[in-house]
């Protein structure tokens, strides 16, 4: 018979919003409103252990278009494993709403709102 699915016992804790990151990946300046240079951090915090897990990266802009999205790979161990993910326009981000939803396998965690003015 084929073997439950392990249940990996992560879960996703915190997301943040800002405009730069510290050493330890979290947000230095927490903020929702952001200028067309500005990049984009997404910095996630993961609580619980497991051998792996897949956390995603979906920016959409207002219209729900997909911006972009990216995947890392994670080997949580134990209490706040943090990942950062970031996104920039070298030409600058039309101004409007835009959304950031986080992924942990697959599965929405959450989602941040934020604005380009």
């Amino acid at each position: 018979a084929p073997k439950p699915a392990v249940e990996t016992g992560v879960k996703v804790t915190d997301i943040d919003v800002g405009r730069s990151v510290t050493a330890d990946k979290t947000i230095a300046e927490k903020t929702d409103s952001f200028r067309p240079a500005d990049t984009f951090y997404v910095s996630v915090k993961t609580d619980g252990s497991g051998p792996s897990a897949t956390l995603t990266a979906r920016w959409t802009y207002e219209d729900g278009q997909v911006v972009d999205e990216s995947r890392q790979n994670i080997t949580p161990t134990g209490s706040a494993t943090v990942t950062e993910f970031h996104m920039s326009k070298p030409d600058g981000w039309p101004a409007g709403g835009y959304k950031v939803e986080v992924l942990l396998n697959g599965i929405s965690a959450g989602t941040r709102e934020f604005k380009v003015t």
